[in-house]
Parts: structure tokens; C-alpha cells; sequence
């Protein structure tokens, strides 16, 4: 008897649990990992919508987003000016393309790579403006919601009894 009790006093005594220590050691504690997970999710979400919410954009800044607004139009009107300058005066047209054809293919290979890597910032630059007017929504919409209203399918707060007492016992 006393060897059975003095192994339950050392796998559960003490306000220990050595079973539970020691499994946790292979697979984490699912309650605790959510809880985590949770605190870490509404941290970063709070972060990312207090970094974005007031975007400020100065003089310069819209400046250079009319410059990078340029270079497609310019592509399309000058490809358009190309067939234009083709039917309007074939000599100009000829003269021109002989010009295009001596340029060295390296050449060709490092405005392929501009043009690509100008695209590719552009196209970046609108994702990330979208993500922050999203962060931007988010954040708006949890401000108008305040903190007792339901969200989504939510039931109301006031709903669920244990946990109307717990808020009163909170404070």
C-alpha cells in the first residue's frame, strides 16, 4: 500500500502532475496553444490596423503615383502612334524600325527586365494598397460594432447566462 501511494504521490502530488508535464513535452497543450494562437492573431491584427489605419500622403507621394501612373498609357498610345506613323508616313515607319533592329540584344534583355520589375512593383504596391484599405474596414467596422455586439452569427452576449455572470464577477 505504501509503495502505491508513494507513486501517486509522486506522479500527482505536490500540485504536480508529472503525466501531463511530461506529455506535453511530445505534443503541446491544446488549450494553452489556442490561447496563444488567439492572443498572437489580435495582437498582429491590432498592429497591422493601427500601422494603416491613417495612411498619411504627402505632396511627393501622390506626385511619384501620377508618375507611375504613366508608363502604360505611354505604351498603348505609342504602340497605337506606331501603326498611325506605319500608314501616315511609311519612310518615317521604316527609318524607325531600322533603328529598333540595331539595337544589341542585351539591350532588349535589360528593358525586358525594367519593364518586368516596374510591372511587378506596380503590381505590388496596389496589393498592399488594398490589404490596408481592408485592415482599414476592419478596423472601422469593430470600432462602430463596440464591444457587447454580436458578430457575425454570433448569439448576443447577454444570451448566454455563465458568461453574463462571469462579466459581472470581472468587473
Amino acid at each position: 500500500m505504501g509503495l502505491i501511494s508513494g507513486l501517486m504521490t509522486f506522479l500527482f502530488g505536490d500540485g504536480r502532475n508529472v503525466v501531463a508535464e511530461t506529455a506535453e513535452v511530445f505534443r503541446e497543450n491544446a488549450e494553452k496553444g489556442a490561447a496563444r494562437a488567439a492572443d498572437a492573431k489580435s495582437e498582429s491584427l491590432q498592429q497591422f490596423a493601427a500601422e494603416f489605419i491613417h495612411p498619411r500622403r504627402g505632396v511627393f507621394d501622390r506626385f511619384v503615383d501620377g508618375l507611375n501612373r504613366l508608363p502604360r498609357p505611354m505604351l498603348a498610345l505609342g504602340t497605337i502612334w506606331l501603326f498611325v506613323t506605319a500608314m501616315h508616313s511609311p519612310d518615317t515607319f521604316i527609318a524607325g524600325m531600322e533603328g529598333i533592329a540595331l539595337v544589341p540584344e542585351p539591350l532588349w534583355w535589360l528593358m525586358g527586365a525594367i519593364v518586368s520589375f516596374y510591372f511587378g512593383a506596380r503590381h505590388q504596391a496596389k496589393s498592399q494598397d488594398f490589404q490596408r484599405s481592408v485592415a482599414w474596414t476592419l478596423a472601422m467596422a469593430e470600432r462602430s460594432r463596440g464591444p457587447d455586439a454580436p458578430s457575425g452569427s454570433q448569439a448576443p452576449v447577454s444570451a448566454n447566462a455563465a458568461l453574463a455572470d462571469w462579466q459581472a464577477q470581472d468587473g
